[in-house]
């Protein structure tokens, strides 16, 4: 029995994920769809390079599908798809050991337009001070204030993806956010 593309907008993640394992591949498809703009804007944070993040979004669903047998349908398919981004991103550095690049967003999009131009360029700079602040930041804790400000994810959630509790997750992103601070405030100092 064949699904209507407007049954498959009412099919939850989980349900989709289950008909993937099953053997239904072309449903992951339509995670895909639903997926890849916050995967690649969770790869871009952490490498600034648009053809590198977008290669790691493919290389995440292929191996969604090669473990597709794996998912239980217990958990959320979100929390399990952003654990399966965390280790490619992982594996991807560890395997071409390389560095963020110091190379800037254009902030001035997210900025929007501002007849102010003293406050405009304020605010780039402020912007640029972040992003340089950020890209100095460990690995693990660029990650965790990644998956909390940028993504939007909840503690718990955030503490299913790295396996550790939802406390140990809020003392994580705090001391993350602390060192931010701390290193925004030495950017600072120095200009």
């Amino acid at each position: 029995m064949k699904t209507s593309p407007s049954e498959l907008d009412a099919l939850t993640d989980n349900n989709l994920m289950l008909k993937v394992r099953d053997g239904d591949v072309d449903k992951l498809s339509l995670l895909f769809e639903r997926y890849k703009k916050p995967l690649f804007g969770f790869f871009y944070h952490m490498n600034k390079d648009a053809e590198l993040s977008e290669d790691l979004v493919q290389n995440v669903f292929y191996r969604i599908l090669k473990y597709r047998y794996l998912f239980r349908g217990e958990g959320d398919f979100r929390t399990w798809m952003f654990h399966i981004a965390r280790n490619v991103s992982h594996d991807h550095f560890r395997k071409n050991k390389l560095s963020a690049k110091d190379s800037l967003e254009d902030w001035q999009d997210r900025l929007g337009s501002d007849d102010n131009r003293s406050t405009s360029i304020q605010q780039e700079e402020e912007m640029q001070l972040l992003s340089m602040a950020m890209d100095r930041l460990p690995e693990e804790k660029r990650e965790i204030l990644l998956l909390s400000k940028f993504q939007d994810k909840k503690y718990k959630e955030i503490g299913e993806i790295l396996g550790c509790s939802e406390g140990a997750v809020k003392v994580k992103v705090f001391r993350a956010l602390q060192e931010l601070k701390e290193m925004y405030q030495k950017l600072e100092a120095r200009l």
